[in-house]
């Protein structure tokens, strides 16, 4: 039985950090061409993309945040999540080599967010960092056994799985069209140049997406604002409310 989930302060600090979910275009369209996660999005998402992620990525925020054993409501959620895919293939969302790499994307897209919007992690924060990433994963109650163990290998992992694992299906055609065109939530505000220009170089060679010099500069002018207005704006204004909620309900 693993520990109840109980998120470290430096992983709160951006997991609970509005600027997170602005890069959350970039881990979708990793998701998107993962051919499980793909199939999975398409047969049992109830809503359009952008209102699923929403209603998932807020929940995955508060439970987070949440001192308890999440390892049942992550069984009950996820076990009727579960097919064929465009390949033939079988998939089940627990599946602890999808469950890992959509987790991975979170992770990595936390790091990007940081990187361009802010707050950036110290390199003397990094291998904390790492390391409450890694509890949070654990929290889920999946097998860490795949789970790297150092960010070193986390880098070493990820760009292994980019080449190996993600590839354009029918599924991550449709959906694909969504991520780079948002149309609900927080992404739905940025220029589709600037979500072009986040997608990670891999998403970008399967989608046959061009970023050019305007798609980064366009980039560069929204993180300038982002980190503008985030410098000077109250906790409530920053934080996610999923995060706040669980802070005032004596969660974390």
């Amino acid at each position: 039985m693993p520990e109840p989930s109980r998120v470290g302060p430096l992983l709160s600090r951006h997991l609970g950090d509005r600027r997170f979910l602005l890069m959350l275009p970039r881990a979708l369209g990793l998701q998107v061409l993962d051919p499980a996660i793909a199939a999975a999005l398409t047969e049992h998402a109830p809503s359009r993309l952008w209102e699923h992620k929403k209603r998932t990525v807020n929940q995955m925020i508060y439970m987070a945040h949440m001192d308890r054993d999440m390892a049942a409501v992550i069984r009950n959620g996820h076990e009727h999540v579960k097919g064929v895919g465009d390949d033939g293939a079988r998939y089940h969302a627990l599946n602890p080599e999808v469950f890992l790499f959509q987790h991975a994307t979170y992770v990595e897209s936390l790091l990007t967010a940081a990187a361009v919007f802010g707050p950036p992690i110290p390199e003397s924060q990094r291998v904390q960092f790492y390391r409450e990433c890694c509890d949070w994963y654990r929290g889920y109650g999946i097998s860490d056994r795949a789970l790297p163990g150092s960010l070193p290998d986390f880098a070493e992992y990820f760009e292994s799985a980019c080449t190996e694992r993600l590839r354009l299906t029918p599924a991550g055609e449709v959906l694909a069209a969504q991520v780079l065109r948002p149309d609900a939530w927080l992404a739905r505000n940025l220029p589709a140049a600037a979500v072009r220009a986040m997608q990670h170089e891999r998403v970008a060679e399967l989608l046959g997406v061009r970023v050019g010099r305007a798609d980064r500069v366009a980039l560069r002018t929204v993180a300038a604002g982002v980190r503008l207005g985030f410098a000077g704006a109250p906790g409530r204004i920053c934080r996610v409310p999923q995060a706040r909620i669980a802070r005032m309900s004596g969660h974390l």
